[in-house]
């Protein structure tokens, strides 16, 4: 059973949007905080964006203004909404939660 499971990647058009979600079974999971990071092949990881136990969020200065980090702690779930993406956000996104799991990531293809 994986702790922390990552869906919503696939195929968009350059300039569309898309929806990432993770998942988790973590015990208290209003309580802790939640990142998205991604990854490139041979490349370290970059964080996106941080959101609180507070709902308090926080971005990487290039995906302000086009990416939001949400949480609802109902379905103890994590969503990234991306907007305007382009070719170069094309790869790897993960969740990381606080309490130290990550994801085995979810693909995100940008491309006409």
């Amino acid at each position: 059973q994986l702790y922390v499971v990552e869906s919503g990647g696939g195929l968009v058009q350059p300039g569309g949007s898309m929806r990432l979600s993770c998942t988790t079974v973590a015990q208290s999971f209003a309580t802790h905080t939640l990142y998205w990071y991604r990854q490139a092949p041979g490349q370290q990881r970059e964080w996106i964006a941080t959101i609180t136990s507070g709902n308090t969020p926080s971005y990487a200065g290039a995906f302000l203004g086009r990416f939001t980090i949400t949480r609802d702690n109902a379905k103890n779930t994590l969503y990234l909404q991306m907007t305007d993406l382009k070719p170069e956000d094309a790869t790897m996104y993960y969740c990381y939660d606080n309490e130290g799991y990550w994801g085995r990531g979810t693909q995100v293809t940008v491309s006409s």
